[in-house]
């Protein structure tokens, strides 16, 4: 019973890497604040969700503002591995309701015992008065996922496509290591499980060349805070060129039932090949996360 709350919970890529934050798991970018196991599950099943994060990252990157959020998910699988999802994300203290909304869908497969995956699309849509997140500057994205489960460890290959107000291409290396122990905490169905892990990811950073273009007041400039005349570009850096952009470990701590998960996550970010503008620097992020699954 316990392993039917084993479920590949999908943003891409909610994040994932994409704590906006990848609301669904977009591996990159974000939506990385779910349960962290991807075993292919054939049953047909609703997932629903919700998630605290403390700030918004998408693809190993930050804007120069923190934005806490909190996400809701929903997502629907198929007994034949396809599987459709929606978002809603509320970017904390600030005027908007909703400030992002993510629909998408994909399919799981399975080649054998070892190697499993998925390929999926999403759509960002944004408020027009919604908190100026960086994930703010992409508007599609697809993703494939494979994953290769040995014994000792799990490690993941993601890329990652986006288009539509900028372009980018990423590569997401991750190794995990699921540990479930024997011991049960309150009663005999429930039990603690962890998952800690580490990830690079590589790629063009165009998505935030666009974002400092549409949002030159979120950047501290100079030491006298000018900034530079309308119209003019600001320094110039080359986001088209494939680099790592960020290197990362994560833990995550979960209570699991038979039909429900909360997880607790801390990730330490090492982002690399910043663009001057943002600032990023190394930083600790924590998501809180609440599943319940119907099947």
């Amino acid at each position: 019973m316990r392993y039917y709350l084993v479920l590949l919970l999908f943003t891409t890529g909610i994040a994932a890497n994409a704590a906006v934050a990848t609301p669904l798991p977009l591996i990159g970018g974000v939506r990385q604040a779910h349960p962290d196991t991807d075993t292919v599950f054939r049953k047909r099943s609703v997932s629903v969700g919700i998630n605290y994060g403390s700030d918004v990252q998408f693809f190993g990157r930050t804007g120069p503002v923190k934005y806490p959020f909190m996400s809701t998910d929903v997502i629907y699988n198929t007994k034949t591995g396809f599987f459709i999802y929606g978002s809603a994300v509320k970017v904390l203290g600030y005027d908007p309701l909703v400030d992002e909304v993510d629909l998408g869908g994909g399919y799981f497969y399975k080649y054998g015992k070892m190697v499993s995956g998925t390929i999926s699309y999403t759509r960002f849509l944004f408020t027009k008065t919604a908190a100026d997140v960086i994930k703010s500057a992409s508007s599609n994205d697809i993703n494939f996922k494979n994953s290769f489960d040995y014994k000792i460890a799990k490690t993941s290959v993601t890329a990652d496509y986006l288009f539509g107000k900028s372009s980018d291409f990423f590569l997401t290396f991750s190794t995990s290591k699921y540990i479930e122990p024997k011991w049960t905490i309150f009663t005999d169905d429930d039990y603690l499980s962890f998952n800690p892990g580490i990830s690079a990811i590589f790629g063009t950073q165009n998505f935030v060349g666009k974002y400092s273009r549409d949002h030159p007041n979120r950047f501290e400039l100079a030491e006298i805070g000018a900034l530079p005349p309308e119209g003019s570009p600001l320094r110039p850096y080359n986001n088209g060129r494939f680099n790592a952009l960020n290197y990362s470990v994560k833990l995550p701590i979960a209570y699991n039932r038979p039909h429900y998960t909360i997880e607790a996550a801390w990730k330490y970010s090492i982002p690399v090949n910043v663009e001057g503008e943002l600032k990023n620097r190394h930083e600790v992020f924590f998501n809180l996360t609440f599943y319940y699954l119907f099947f």
